[in-house]
């Protein structure tokens, strides 16, 4: 039997750069390659497209030139050899993008005119969940709490009045925790908009929400979905700062993870339905990470939703996959099926 062509584009020209190649790494590890013939096509710092061997190191100092043709009587890829380029037929795209220009919606729009099946969520739930601001919108009005928040436009001033300390002020949309300030008094407000503005020319302003964070993993579409075991951030000083260490392989400065969360059975049934719902009513499929928050109360609100969650050695997604028992060589053998048949094996 012939194996499945899995082109797999890593790398980005944005601040998600490492930890998108961090996280091919070790979808290279995981993937079988008895069912799966992978196509590595990296994406520079500088946004060059390149057909290479694989994530390793150096990856970007070789490798042709490689587009994804938005000519779906193509379905892949056009690499330049010899001034001439030459056709690759794909079965399926992984993303293992972060990020900007990754979980926005740009990529899968390409990927939708090339007509190429791909794995994740879509054109429409990846930018809808990108911005937080429209995110938490929508899950407003499925009745599902989330924490308050303002918007701040480019050019926008403020009142730092208006707010009650501790908040969090954010680029909008934005991957990770890049340009996050926790801002504990009106005079540290301005200075922390403009670093959110770094990143992101709509800024969001959210109240601090007192509890404990939880994530939940899902994968699946509509209503066969599953959910990995939880975790819980705790945190020794500050707020948590993914992807922003030093050497994350080895721990965080201030953060562990607990898988299972330590939480009650009645907090974990409640934290998962609710991550369902909210996954659900931002119509996103494939796969992807629900940050919620659990109120001393045993209430629960939304944190963020992650549509391509980092994969990588430390990442909280594979973790709690595999806590579930899904190893991540299954877990990626079900987004395969799920972009390819839309339902889980």
């Amino acid at each position: 039997m012939d194996r499945v062509k899995v082109g797999i584009i890593f790398g980005g020209a944005t601040e998600e750069h490492p930890v998108s190649v961090k996280s091919a790494q070790e979808v290279a590890k995981h993937l079988d390659a008895d069912k799966y013939e992978a196509i590595w096509i990296g994406i520079t710092k500088t946004g060059a497209w390149k057909l290479c061997d694989g994530p390793a190191t150096g990856w970007e100092d070789g490798g042709r030139p490689v587009v994804l043709s938005p000519d779906s009587g193509v379905r892949g890829l056009l690499v330049l050899e010899d001034g001439q380029y030459r056709a690759i037929g794909l079965d399926v795209v992984f993303p293992v993008l972060h990020g900007r220009l990754g979980e926005d919606g740009a990529v899968q729009g390409l990927l939708e005119l090339a007509g190429v099946p791909y794995v994740g969520c879509d054109v429409q739930s990846s930018a809808l969940c990108m911005d937080k601001s429209l995110t938490y919108l929508v899950v407003e009005s499925a009745g599902i709490a989330t924490p308050n928040f303002w918007t701040v436009a480019l050019g926008e001033t403020v009142d730092p009045g208006q707010f009650t300390y501790p908040v969090f002020v954010k680029p909008a949309r934005s991957g990770s925790s890049f340009g996050v300030s926790k801002v504990s008094s009106a005079e540290e407000l301005p200075g922390a908009v403009e670093v959110a503005r770094q990143y992101d020319s709509k800024v969001l302003i959210e109240e601090a929400v007192a509890g404990s964070e939880i994530g939940c993993s899902i994968l699946g579409n509509e209503l066969d979905l599953i959910a990995g075991e939880l975790d819980r951030v705790a945190l020794s000083h500050g707020f948590f700062k993914i992807h922003q260490e030093d050497n994350p392989e080895s721990g965080s400065e201030n953060s562990t993870f607990i898988v299972p969360a330590d939480i009650s059975a009645e907090a974990r049934a409640l934290v998962q339905e609710t991550a369902k719902a909210i996954y659900r009513a931002l119509g996103c499929r494939g796969l992807a990470r629900v940050d919620m928050f659990l109120r001393e109360d045993g209430t629960v609100a939304l944190n963020e939703v992650n549509t391509m969650p980092g994969l990588t050695s430390y990442s909280r997604y594979p973790r709690m996959m595999a806590a579930a028992g899904l190893p991540l060589g299954e877990v990626i053998d079900r987004m395969i099926s799920l972009a390819l048949t839309g339902k889980l094996q």
